[in-house]
């Protein structure tokens, strides 16, 4: 099965074309806007770890590893499109542009870190697993009903490809040919459990063989290939041809969240090795240094820029009050119900004792 679904790659670990004739395809002004966008969300991982750490934002996902997958996917979208995250998916909201302040507030437990900016079709991160697929579906079939041209890109991990919702947003998709593009992330492991202890199935792509829905394996450290294949099945959906199921192959570097110790469960030298390999960065500067695209005062603006931009992100999350107790049971339902009411009363202690 392998075989019938191989890896899409434009550049090698090395920053070589598979084809030169692809470059013709490849403008200036897209290296720079996809290398900004790969700079600024490291940047802003990596000072979240920091944060976290210092006890200045809470528990947090680590995304570094993931950066091409995630921004190469989210630039093929339109403006008007609907986007779906997981809690591992800052990088593709940020590049879709949602605000940096706001995705820090959410790491925060501010309420309006769930708030995207004003037009932008983001939704919340989604914790539990796989849920967020059928509500997709369910976007984009609102949307194709309505007559418009816009669609649904939902994310998700190889765990999730295990769940119900999945295969239930992938039947509804395919019967009803909606305009959703299911962006599966595998980077081989469901928290602690590797890839050939959750299925039997040698890819994650033919799992769409059961839906009739085209399906590709991409690599997911190549920003190219991720943008080039998920513009296809973007365009697809967009025409009324319905849904498409990629499969990125990646990997994360670091931690499932800051409350994980990957040593556990990870060979380090293993992973270490595979770091120094696929790191979609480094791959896409030797990319721009052997085709020309390189500008050495260019990228360190950039660099800087980030920098200065993720700093002032923090400022301004700071700049906020601290989440409080009834944050956690105010913005889940416009009426509470009776035993969450008393919920409350009980974390408040203001209950006598009672729970439920």
């Amino acid at each position: 099965m392998e075989e019938k679904f191989p890896i899409q790659q434009w550049v090698s670990n090395e920053g070589t074309l598979r084809d030169d004739s692809l470059k013709d395809s490849i403008t200036k002004s897209f290296m720079q806007t996809a290398y900004t966008h790969l700079q600024r969300v490291r940047a802003f991982d990596q000072k979240a770890i920091r944060l976290q750490r210092q006890g200045r934002l809470g528990t947090y996902a680590p995304f570094e590893g993931q950066e091409a997958a995630q921004v190469g996917s989210a630039l093929a979208l339109g403006e008007g499109d609907w986007l779906f995250p997981t809690y591992r998916d800052h990088a593709a909201t940020l590049t879709f542009g949602h605000s940096m302040p706001h995705v820090f507030l959410y790491w925060n437990g501010r309420v309006e870190g769930c708030v995207p900016p004003k037009g932008k079709h983001i939704m919340p991160p989604a914790v539990p697993i796989a849920t967020q697929i059928p509500h997709a579906t369910g976007a984009a079939m609102a949307e194709q009903r309505k007559g418009t041209d816009r669609l649904a890109l939902v994310y998700f991990g190889d765990g999730a490809t295990s769940e119900g919702d999945f295969h239930e947003g992938l039947n509804f998709a395919s019967v009803f040919q909606a305009p959703v593009v299911f962006f599966n992330q595998n980077n081989g492991y469901a928290i602690s459990v590797p890839i050939e202890k959750q299925m039997r199935t040698k890819t994650i792509a033919q799992k769409g063989l059961a839906y009739d829905i085209p399906s590709v394996r991409v690599d997911g450290s190549d920003v190219l290939a991720v943008y080039a294949e998920t513009k296809k099945a973007v365009e697809r959906a967009r025409s009324g041809g319905g849904p498409t199921l990629i499969e990125a192959v990646t990997w994360r570097f670091g931690a499932h969240t800051t409350a994980d110790d990957p040593t556990k469960y990870r060979n380090q030298e293993e992973s270490l090795a595979k770091r120094e390999a696929v790191d979609p960065i480094v791959r896409f500067e030797k990319f721009m240094k052997n085709y020309d695209f390189w500008d050495e005062s260019l990228a360190k603006q950039i660099v800087e820029e980030a920098e200065e931009e993720v700093n002032r992100a923090v400022e301004e999350m700071e700049s906020f009050p601290k989440a409080s107790l009834p944050d956690l049971f105010d913005h889940v339902y416009a009426n509470p119900p009776a035993a969450i009411e008393k919920q409350k009363r009980y974390a408040l202690g203001t209950s006598g004792g009672e729970i439920v």
